[in-house]
């Protein structure tokens, strides 16, 4: 059960009009978060065949783990993947992976794993210990203002258009008071703060741990120490709605 594309051609303009919306500067080298946006098709297409075991509604985006083994320029055609990964019981639900690779001429140049929760669903099992990532221990450097319209500026750059994200209407039936920005549209936009000192290759993880209204203000802190960058997006009470850690990998 996966999806494949091969032979893909990066669309220029639209990476351009991604950077901006995320805050990346426009280079040759492509961002860890484009690739994820690049696999987010394949992803749709797992998750909507008819022997998928979980339903597209109500799915839960909790989790992101990405590395960027080599660079990949914005010229580089891509063999795209996707494939179900491992299936854990959760306490809401149970919580599964999706595994995306993307390979230039053969060999695998980004991994990207991310972990949705199925709420209300039972995975065989015992529910297993999931360490968290930790708060930097640093203020927010950054502060960030979202407008109203951002999910859709996001939706139309990224395919994601879940209409959360787009409408007031629609994110109150589920529970919102109001739309909420893509939870990875925040990791991207947190990798881009931290652009400048990204080394070539490097893995990124985020817990997502509480979605942000539309329109809203956020700060950004990172911490960086010898051997990885913790950060954070922070609330209200400097309460997470991210939580992050980069660290470089041997080329």
């Amino acid at each position: 059960m996966s999806a494949t594309v091969s032979g893909h051609t990066q669309d220029v303009a639209r990476l351009a009009a991604y950077d901006e919306v995320c805050g990346f500067t426009l280079r040759d080298a492509v961002p860890a978060t484009w690739l994820h946006v690049l696999t987010f098709s394949l992803q749709l297409a797992v998750m909507s065949r008819r022997d998928f075991p979980f339903g597209l509604a109500g799915l839960v985006h909790v989790s992101n783990d990405m590395s960027l083994l080599r660079p990949v320029g914005v010229a580089d055609e891509l063999d795209l993947l996707v494939r179900p990964g491992e299936l854990t019981a959760h306490k809401r639900g149970a919580l599964f992976e999706l595994v995306g690779e993307a390979r230039v001429g053969g060999e695998v140049a980004w991994r990207g794993v991310s972990r949705y929760l199925a709420r209300g669903v039972q995975a065989p099992g015992d529910v297993p210990e999931v360490p968290r990532l930790a708060v930097p221990d640093a203020p927010a450097g950054q502060r960030w203002r979202l407008p109203a319209d951002l999910g859709r500026r996001y939706a139309a750059v990224s395919g994601d258009v879940n209409p959360i994200h787009l409408s007031n209407l629609a994110a109150k039936a589920f529970g919102f008071p109001r739309a909420i920005i893509h939870g990875m549209w925040t990791h991207a936009r947190a990798l881009a703060a931290l652009e400048g000192a990204l080394p070539p290759a490097y893995r990124v993880a985020v817990d997502f741990t509480k979605p942000i209204l539309l329109p809203g203000k956020v700060g950004f802190a990172a911490a960086p120490d010898a051997d990885a960058t913790a950060f954070a997006v922070l609330g209200r009470e400097d309460k997470p709605h991210l939580i992050g850690r980069v660290e470089p990998l041997a080329p």
